[in-house]
């Protein structure tokens, strides 16, 4: 009797699909975008619709008023158009930072990482060595030995000491998706190196970047606000920081000139608190057990004691 074999068809392996991130409009991050436009919207906007505010008048001290809305400083100067030049100074130096920051942190941790080999080992080192640098120390010896010190060079300084932390985390997540399938199936079907790092692993880091970037901006903002408050910060421009350092000089407190110091440091807690909205936003986008644990948070917070009370005897 003849026995007849079937070959068996052979399976077919769906080819691993990378991982895409989608925005989610949340209410944090409608707010966070809402506060922060305003106030670029009225960094860019401000200076070109106020007069020259280092204009001295004989009105010192004088309070809000329609002439002068934010009222005067001690010499006469118009707070409004010093909060216009300031918001965009401090703005200036935050995108500075934040493009900076994203661009060396981008390649020392991701570049060198996708590379491999002696390129990782020598970026990974130097990322370590600027990360154990003390950032705050070195700024401030670095501008008490510049006399002339410009938006732009506080904003470099600050660059430099603040990549290293971006850079190291983009390098363990980097490391992460370098031996996900989908890269290596890239790899062996014969893909350029250049392709795969921009097409394969870039897109997955976006969200991630932009968290960097983000938090960058935050800590130059704040940074160079620290610097202006201890006399160190730019020399000749207007800035949140420089403007509380001379209203601390003027005894605006002391004086009782709330319209000195109040404007220049809300806004320096509102845009903070803005950028960091956002970013709360940009980590449920990369870790979705965050987005589940602020549900969970939202949905006791609707729920009735008793509710509570037996959703918790249900859990034990």
């Amino acid at each position: 009797m003849a026995t007849i074999t079937q070959e068996a068809a052979p399976a077919t392996v769906a080819a691993p699909v990378p991982r895409r991130f989608t925005l989610r409009v949340t209410p944090k991050l409608i707010t966070g975008l809402v506060l922060a436009g305003a106030i670029v919207l009225f960094g860019v906007v401000g200076p070109f619709l106020v007069g020259n505010p280092s204009t001295v008048r004989d009105i010192g001290l004088t309070g809000p008023s329609g002439e002068h809305l934010l009222g005067t400083t001690q010499t006469g100067q118009d707070v409004f158009a010093q909060l216009a030049y300031a918001t965009r100074g401090s703005l200036t130096i935050g995108l500075v930072v934040g493009v900076l920051t994203l661009v060396l942190s981008a390649f020392f941790g991701i570049v060198g990482t996708f590379a491999g080999g002696g390129w990782d080992e020598g970026f990974s080192l130097f990322s370590n060595v600027m990360l154990v640098i003390p950032g705050l120390p070195l700024v401030i010896v670095i501008s008490s030995y510049v006399p002339d010190k410009s938006v732009w060079l506080i904003a470099v300084v600050l660059a430099i000491t603040s990549w290293a932390g971006s850079a190291r985390v983009l390098r363990g997540y980097t490391l992460s998706l370098r031996n996900r399938d989908y890269v290596l199936a890239a790899r062996v079907a014969g893909e350029k190196r250049w392709r795969i790092l921009a097409v394969e692993i870039l897109p997955n880091l976006i969200p991630l970047l932009a968290s960097q970037v983000v938090l960058a901006i935050i800590a130059a903002i704040l940074g160079e606000a620290g610097l202006s408050f201890l006399g160190l910060g730019a020399t000749g421009s207007f800035t949140w920081g420089t403007m509380l350092f001379y209203a601390q000089n003027g005894l605006a407190l002391r004086l009782g000139a709330w319209w000195w110091f109040v404007p220049p440091g809300l806004l320096l807690a509102v845009f903070g608190a803005a950028l960091s909205l956002i970013n709360f936003s940009i980590d449920e986008i990369i870790n979705p057990k965050l987005r589940a644990q602020t549900r969970a948070v939202r949905k006791k917070w609707r729920m009735s004691a008793a509710q509570l009370a037996q959703a918790e005897e249900a859990t034990v």
